[in-house]
């Protein structure tokens, strides 16, 4: 079998697969075809690929040969082979044209991002390795913008007080930021519609704010839910006291295929202090502000500064690529034989709910929905 390693999109730093991690796949007799300069950004020169015995080719080459194609990012993958396995994580649920195409052109393809959040499939999930990168480094960035020291200080010129941290969403990214934001010496309060994350938000040193009435989000994967309206104005009425009061705020807050829920409306925008900073993680889709622009800084007319940006993890590609690279590996030894071809077992809970599309058609119920 042939593996080829795509190119990511410009404004993508990661590789799918480092030079190590390559090597994996070549014990098991699989040819790997990288394509020049796919792990440039990520510190992974061509000739480290070539060192692990992997071959650097042309896309249009790749394409040609490849029976299987790592990619992160959606993809034009029109002259590939017919039955091609695509791997990646392609949010599909946004995504639905690009799905549908891939579809109609027999493409077997796995997005690791729709895999069954299940104790079993930790080792492959992307979504939790990436987001903790995430909330490490929206945090390093929101101190870096802040013109306020983070840490309490106290000195002979007189003493500072701790910045003050509010943390909307308790998920994997939203952890990962506690903790570096307890590191860095803020106080942190810390929200979520979820009350079974309470005592792990309290054990890592912030404070949990609390508003009761919150629809189970117990199913849900790790995401949010929608919530009654009542919910809704309680919520908005604890985040609106809540913002007024930090320094900084990061926001985590999505559905998946759904518009990101606004959390920080424009009127409680205006209560802010001058020189606050939100990074917004869920600006692609939408964001939990309504000034959020993915991909832009904006600085309100109070003197607000909004980060969106939900691809922190291409910042830090190294180990970023590290830790995706690890998901794919444990993925694809429940899709490859002991000697290297390809072995789709259905039966499997992780394959099937992982597989987006499959002989010509759209597999995944909810995107049949769409």
């Amino acid at each position: 079998m042939i593996v080829g390693i795509l190119k990511e999109p410009q404004g993508e730093n990661r590789v799918s697969l480092l030079p190590e991690q390559v090597e994996t796949l070549i014990k098991k007799n699989i040819q790997v075809i990288v394509e020049d300069g796919a792990g440039a950004n990520a510190f992974s020169s061509n000739d480290l690929y070539k060192a692990k015995a992997a071959t650097i080719a042309s896309r249009s080459e790749i394409m040609q040969q490849a029976d299987m194609l790592l990619c992160i990012n959606t993809t034009d993958i029109s002259n590939a082979k017919n039955n091609v396995v695509l791997l990646g994580a392609y949010q599909p649920l946004s995504n639905v044209d690009t799905v549908k195409t891939w579809a109609s052109k027999n493409v077997i393809c796995f997005s690791l991002d729709m895999i069954p959040r299940t104790t079993r499939a930790q080792s492959m999930d992307v979504l939790s390795s990436q987001a903790n990168i995430a909330g490490y480094r929206a945090v390093l960035i929101a101190a870096s913008m802040l013109p306020h020291y983070f840490p309490m200080f106290m000195t002979a010129a007189g003493s500072i007080a701790p910045a003050k941290v509010l943390i909307l969403g308790a998920g994997v990214a939203g952890l990962q930021a506690i903790a570096t934001a307890k590191r860095l010496g803020a106080v942190i309060e810390v929200f979520d519609t979820r009350p079974a994350v309470k005592e792990e938000v309290m054990s890592l040193g912030a404070k949990f704010v609390e508003v009761e009435g919150a629809a189970d989000a117990s199913k849900a994967g790790g995401y949010a839910v929608e919530q009654s309206e009542e919910y809704k104005q309680k919520q908005a009425a604890r985040i609106a006291e809540a913002v007024n009061k930090a320094n900084v705020v990061i926001t985590t807050a999505q559905i998946p295929g759904r518009k990101a829920p606004i959390l920080i409306t424009d009127e409680v925008l205006a209560t802010m202090k001058p020189g606050s900073v939100i990074i917004d993680l869920a600006s692609a889709t939408g964001g939990n502000t309504p000034q959020t622009k993915n991909n832009e800084t904006v600085v309100t007319a109070n003197g607000i500064t909004i980060l969106g940006n939900s691809n922190l993890p291409s910042g830090m590609p190294a180990d970023a690529s590290k830790l995706y690279g690890k998901n794919v590996l444990n993925f694809m030894q429940l899709i490859l034989t002991k000697e290297g071809g390809i072995n789709l077992n259905f039966e499997d809970d992780l394959v099937k709910g992982t597989c987006i599309t499959y002989n010509g058609e759209i597999t995944n119920e909810r995107l049949k929905a769409i």
